[in-house]
C-alpha cells in the first residue's frame, strides 16, 4: 500500500520561539511534514521556490515586509494556501480579517503567555490540512466579494411569522462565503444566527465587517440576546450558541461546554437547538468547511420539517461539511454560492407565515 502524501508546510515567522513551537506542534501529526522555517517574507520567497510547500503558516507582524503585504504579492504571483497565525490583539484581529479578504484560507490566534502553541497542536494541524484540501481558484465575476451597498428592497414588516429563523454554519473559506451571501439578503428578514469556526476576538471583527456590508444589523452574540427581525448574530469564538424559546420567538444562550468535532462554536450545537425549538419554522444553510460539523444537526432540522440547503461542491473552498450533510441525505437543496441568498429567500417564501 502506497502511503498518503504528506502535507508539506513552510512556517513563516520572525520569532524563533514561535517557529519552533509551530513546527513541533505540526510534527505531531503524521500527515504533515514541516519542510522549513523562514524568518521573513524575503527568505520565504526563496524557500517557496526551492521547497514547493503545499501550505504556508504566516505571521503578520514581521520586519522588512509585513505578512499582509507578502500575502497579497504571493496570491498575485504564486498562489498558495495560507493559514495566518496572528496576535489576538484588536489590531492583530483586524489585520487577520484583512488577510482573509486578501486570500488567506484561515486564521488562528497566536496564544498568549497562558497557553502555548503545543497545546493547540491538533487545532493547528486541522486548519493546515483543511488549507491543503482547499481549492486554489481565481475569483470569477460571480464570486467577487459583496459590494459595499446592497440595493435589494427591504421585506415588508409582518411578512414572516416571529417563529421564523435562519441558521447558517460555515468553516474553512466561510468568512468569504458569508461576505458574499449575507449582504445579498434584504432587510426585514427573520433573525439570522451564524456559526463560523473562528477564534475568539476574530469573530467580533468579522461581525463588524459584515455589519458594514449588510442592510441590517450584524454583531457578535451576547448571552441572552433576544432575536428579532433585522438582526444577525455571530457566535463568539470559543462559545457554543443555542436557541431557546422566548415569547413568540427566541433568544440565544452561550456555553463553553466541551468542543464538538474539535470545534467551539460548533454548527451542530446551533442546528440541533434550532431543530428542537424552531423545527419547521427554520431555514438552515451549511456553507464551505472541512469536516462533518453541521451534518447531523442539519439532518435533525430536516426531520423536524425545516428547509435545508447545502453549498454545492463547485463553489466550496472545502467541500467537507456540505458533503457530509449531502451524504446523510440532510440537504433538501444543493446550491452554488451565487444562488444561496435567493435560495434562502425562496425557502422562506414557501410559506411566509409559517
Amino acid at each position: 500500500m502506497i502511503p498518503a502524501k504528506k502535507v508539506r508546510v513552510l512556517v513563516v515567522d520572525d520569532s524563533a520561539l514561535a517557529r519552533r513551537a509551530i513546527t513541533d506542534a505540526l510534527k505531531r501529526d503524521s500527515e504533515i511534514e514541516v519542510v522549513g522555517g523562514a524568518v521573513d517574507p524575503y527568505q520565504a520567497r526563496e524557500m517557496i521556490l526551492e521547497l514547493e510547500p503545499d501550505v504556508i503558516t504566516l505571521d503578520l507582524e514581521m520586519p522588512r515586509m509585513d505578512g499582509l503585504t507578502f500575502l497579497k504579492i504571493l496570491q498575485q504571483h504564486h498562489p498558495l494556501p495560507v493559514v495566518v497565525v496572528s496576535s489576538l490583539t484588536q489590531a492583530g484581529s483586524a489585520k487577520a480579517m484583512e488577510a482573509l479578504n486578501a486570500g488567506a484560507i484561515d486564521v488562528l490566534g497566536k496564544p498568549d503567555g497562558s497557553r502555548n502553541l503545543n497545546e493547540m497542536g491538533h487545532v493547528l494541524a486541522y486548519h493546515v490540512k483543511a488549507a491543503a484540501r482547499s481549492k486554489k481558484r481565481v475569483r470569477t465575476k460571480n464570486q467577487e466579494p459583496a459590494p459595499a451597498a446592497v440595493t435589494t428592497p427591504a421585506i415588508p414588516v409582518g411578512k414572516y411569522s416571529p417563529r421564523r429563523i435562519i441558521v447558517i454554519g460555515s468553516s474553512t473559506g466561510g468568512v468569504e462565503a458569508l461576505r458574499y451571501v449575507l449582504p445579498r439578503l434584504p432587510a426585514g428578514l427573520p433573525p439570522i444566527v451564524v456559526v463560523q469556526h473562528i477564534p475568539a476576538n476574530f469573530s467580533r471583527i468579522m461581525a463588524h465587517h459584515l455589519d458594514q456590508l449588510c442592510p441590517y444589523e450584524v454583531r457578535e452574540a451576547v448571552d441572552g440576546d433576544e432575536l428579532r427581525s433585522g438582526l444577525c448574530l455571530v457566535a463568539p469564538g470559543d462559545f457554543h450558541v443555542t436557541l431557546v424559546p422566548h415569547g413568540m420567538g427566541y433568544k440565544v444562550r452561550l456555553m463553553q461546554s466541551p468542543p464538538v468535532h474539535h470545534c467551539r462554536p460548533a454548527v451542530d450545537i446551533l442546528f440541533r437547538s434550532a431543530a428542537q425549538h424552531a423545527g419547521s419554522h427554520a431555514v438552515a444553510a451549511l456553507l464551505t468547511g472541512m469536516g462533518v460539523d453541521g451534518a447531523a444537526g442539519m439532518k435533525a432540522l430536516q426531520t423536524a420539517g425545516a428547509e435545508t440547503l447545502a453549498e454545492s461542491e463547485e463553489s466550496c473552498i472545502v467541500f467537507g461539511m456540505p458533503q457530509a450533510a449531502i451524504k446523510l441525505g440532510a440537504a433538501n437543496q444543493i446550491v452554488p454560492l451565487p444562488q444561496m441568498a435567493s435560495s434562502i429567500l425562496a425557502a422562506l417564501d414557501k410559506n411566509s407565515k409559517k
